[in-house]
């Protein structure tokens, strides 16, 4: 049986002059409405929770509660799909990540929000104003298409975090440029124009072991350079991993050309093969934990807090933890700025990346009541005054009109590097096979990352299952 998200509370006459003692005209009760929402827990879905808590009215004039069900990262997906699957129709809206798009689509789970759309001018409003990536990623089914099934709740993107004492010390950066003939990157707009290779220079200087000294004090833990995702989980090395791929003229299997777009000989082409071996290159500067598998985003975000490491490219998300004293043991010292990119013949940068962050979605099976309060929700959420607060308290806007306000780099110390980055993000698939061609390639990049096959071995082996698999669904002749 369905769960109604209504609850209407009426304290009818005789109530309330029982309860006064005097005769008084008629008296309703404000008709309340409970949204329940799926949610990752992280910071962005709490501060959500506590905005919505202060700021939000409905404009119906019900008393409208967001209620949301706060999820582990590591449990998310396998959570929401058991409760979609299942019948119980819990969640009027889910906070879900955009590759699970078609999956829950075509599972007949997520609405269709065309109709929608073309009949609220300020929804039209708003899909103006946002980034056509994040319409393109968080919104559309299939991935570039014009059928839309989602509204950016937190856009969210890969940035640089650097130990600005160790890159600034006078000390260490007269030391690196005699070594390596170049200046050693310190303000956010120097290290903004990094590359891979100077990122592996980075790794190589200030690797360091226990007892050794960095920026005049003596270490009591080995110390690394660089890290970032290389975990077999989830898709904690497919996220990078694919920024090399798309810098380095190679690709992933393309879903947008279906069903003329192939995996054999695209996957693991020559580019991808070296694109690859260049990601694989730069691990032996990174903690030890990398050759097990187990640099993913919540180690590197523990890693670098606790002081261990000099240079992160983390998402965006992580950043509050970082500048937090209470966790963070460099939340005095860390500095912000945009990812490293491939150096172009030009001398350019190019800084493809694969786009993190979340849409809202709709689940299909809400009344209509319940439909237009999630509505309403969702245009306040993206109203310019919610996302100036939700930026203020440390999530980011996708609304052009405030991502490039003059204000938006005041209200957190990486908002500078997030707008510019917009501009470079691609998706990974949004197909139903998903979850399979993900598990399967992130076992053979683990087994490269760990050593036991080579980088050409595992994109064969990723190509040959891709091709077999999206064969057998009709997505490639």
């Amino acid at each position: 049986m369905r769960h109604l998200s209504i609850s209407v509370q009426l304290l009818g006459t005789a109530a309330v002059i029982a309860v006064l003692g005097v005769a008084s005209a008629p008296v309703l009760a404000q008709e309340e409405v409970t949204l329940r929402i799926a949610v990752p827990d992280w910071p962005p879905t709490r501060i959500m929770k506590q905005l919505a808590d202060e700021f939000y009215v409905a404009p119906s004039g019900k008393k409208v509660t967001l209620e949301p069900d706060f999820i582990p990262w590591p449990n998310f997906q396998d959570r929401l799909s058991a409760s979609l699957t299942s019948g119980e129709q819990r969640y009027n809206m889910a906070v879900s990540d955009s590759q699970w798009l078609g999956q829950f689509v075509e599972g007949g789970y997520y609405k269709k929000l065309n109709d929608i759309i073309d009949a609220d001018p300020e929804l039209q409003a708003i899909f103006a104003d946002l980034n056509p990536n994040l319409v393109d990623a968080y919104s559309t089914y299939p991935y570039k298409s014009d059928n839309f099934y989602g509204f950016p709740q937190m856009p969210d993107v890969l940035i640089s975090y650097y130990r600005s004492d160790i890159f600034c010390d006078e000390g260490e950066a007269a030391a690196f440029e005699g070594e390596y003939g170049y200046a050693l990157p310190c303000t956010p707009e120097d290290f903004g124009n990094s590359d891979w290779e100077m990122m592996r220079d980075f790794g190589e200087f200030f690797q360091r072991s226990a007892g050794e000294m960095l920026a005049g004090e003596e270490l009591t833990d080995d110390f690394f350079g660089i890290a970032y995702q290389a975990g077999k989980g989830y898709d904690f090395s497919t996220m990078q991993i694919n920024g090399f791929l798309w810098q380095n003229g190679a690709g992933i299997w393309d879903e947008t050309n279906q069903p003329n777009a192939q995996t054999l000989g695209v996957v693991n082409s020559p580019d991808a093969v070296t694109a690859f071996e260049k990601y694989l290159s730069l691990l032996e500067y990174m903690p030890p934990v990398v050759k097990t598998g187990g640099m993913d985003i919540f180690k590197i975000d523990e890693l670098f807090r606790e002081g261990k490491v000099g240079w992160i490219m983390q998402w965006i998300g992580f950043a509050e933890s970082a500048i937090t004293p209470d966790i963070s043991r460099v939340a005095d010292t860390v500095a912000f700025a945009r990812a490293p990119g491939t150096r172009k013949a030009d001398g350019s940068l190019d800084r493809t990346a694969n786009i993190g962050g979340q849409p809202f979605v709709l689940t299909t099976w809400n009344d209509e009541e319940t439909e237009r309060e999630a509505i309403d929700f969702v245009k306040w959420w993206l109203s310019k005054e919610t996302q100036i607060r939700f930026a203020q308290a440390g999530g980011q806007s996708g609304l052009q009109s405030v991502y490039t306000s003059p204000e938006y780099g005041t209200y957190r110390p990486w908002n500078d590097a997030f707008g510019p980055s917009l501009d470079w993000q691609r998706d990974v698939w949004h197909v139903p096979e998903f979850m399979e061609l993900l598990t399967q390639q992130q076992e053979e990049f683990d087994k490269a990352i760990t050593g036991q096959v080579t980088a050409k071995e595992a994109l064969d082996a990723i190509a040959v299952f891709q091709d077999e698999l999206l064969r057998e669904s009709d997505r490639i002749q």
